[in-house]
Formats: structure tokens, sequence, C-alpha cells
């Protein structure tokens, strides 16, 4: 291992990009208490947890609902704290009323169209990245919508299904891009989907 190449471990973290609806899917965006910021909903993950669980509690205990947990979308990576934070997202459904009170950190939630959500999110790599995977997230979600309406069919899946472009959004105010955040990029398109194969 070369000397660029050591230094702090990154921070993990895991996240949704949370949609509810069908004919108009919603996005949840939520306001951090003390802060007072816009965010996508997220956080780290435990020791030993995987990022796909990790997601999930993260997102139940910032805006109260139980969802489904669908395709990866991709990854964020920016400084925090003199490290670089990796945040792994996955695509979610919510549906029904909120189920439990939001944690402590969290003051509101809301549910906002893409370009809105967009618009309020206060981060910049954040905005940037919800611009990237909120056309994929509703894509998916009118391909679900659709095979619904049809008349139930039993079809072989498809195993050359092309898999969802890799995201990787940096906060480019901070940190420029590098060799390093393509590689990155690579490797969790790779590692996610290997663990929906071993998952299917």
């Amino acid at each position: 291992m070369t000397d660029s190449a050591k230094g702090p471990a990154p921070i993990l973290a895991a996240g949704g990009i949370v949609l509810r609806g069908n004919t108009r899917p919603r996005f949840a965006i939520v306001r951090m208490r003390r802060e007072k910021a816009w965010v996508l909903p997220k956080g780290k993950l435990m020791p030993r947890e995987h990022p796909r669980d990790a997601a999930k509690r993260e997102v139940l205990e910032e805006t109260g609902h139980d969802v489904s947990v669908h395709k990866f979308l991709g990854s964020m990576a920016y400084p925090a704290l003199g490290r670089i934070k990796i945040v792994q997202f996955w695509l979610m459904r919510a549906s029904g009323l909120q189920e439990r009170e939001l944690s402590n950190d969290v003051k509101a939630v809301k549910w906002l169209p893409l370009k809105q959500a967009i618009e309020t999110l206060s981060r910049p790599h954040e905005k940037v990245f919800l611009t990237h995977v909120g056309p994929v997230a509703l894509n998916e979600v009118k391909k679900t919508t659709r095979k619904k309406t049809r008349s139930s069919k039993k079809r072989r899946p498809s195993s050359g299904t092309p898999a969802t472009p890799h995201v990787i959004a940096m906060d480019y105010q901070k940190t420029r891009p590098s060799a390093f955040a393509k590689a990155l990029g690579k490797w969790f398109g790779r590692s996610a989907q290997s663990g929906l194969r071993k998952a299917g």
C-alpha cells in the first residue's frame, strides 16, 4: 500500500431514496433539529451492520415509516470531520401512515415532488445526487405500477437485465474529483450487484 492510500478510515453510512404514492410519487426529505437543514434520510452504520439493514433502520427512525427496500441506487462521498464520509442509498417505498415517532435528531418530514425536493435540500452534494438518481427511482415506480395493472402472467426471470448505472456524488466545493472517487464508485457498484445476486 502506498503512502497516498493511507489515512483515516472513512465514515460509513446508509440511507434511502424513499417514495410514497404511485400516480404522483413523492420523495421524503427530513429536517435536522440541530442544523435546521433539509437532508435525505440516512445515518451511520452500527458495528458489523450491513449497509442495506442500516439504511432501512435509519429511514424508519427518521421518517417514522416502515418501508420496503428495492434496488441499490448509488453512493455519495464527501468530507466530514476531517474524514471521508461514504453514504450508500437504496430505493425504498413507503405505504400507509406514519408508524412511530421521529428520532430526536429530526424535527420534520416532507413528501415532495422530485423537482421541489431537490430545490428544498440544503446540501449541494445531496442536490446533485438526487438530481441523478431521482429519475431512476421514478422510472422504477412506473415500471412496478405498469406490471400491477397488466394481467398476471408467469414469466421466466431474465438474467440479462442491465444494472442501474452507479452514481457517486462528491461535494465539489470541498473535494476535487479524483481517481480514488472513480474507483470507489466502481467498487460500490460491483459490491452492490454482487449482494443483489446473493439475495436472489
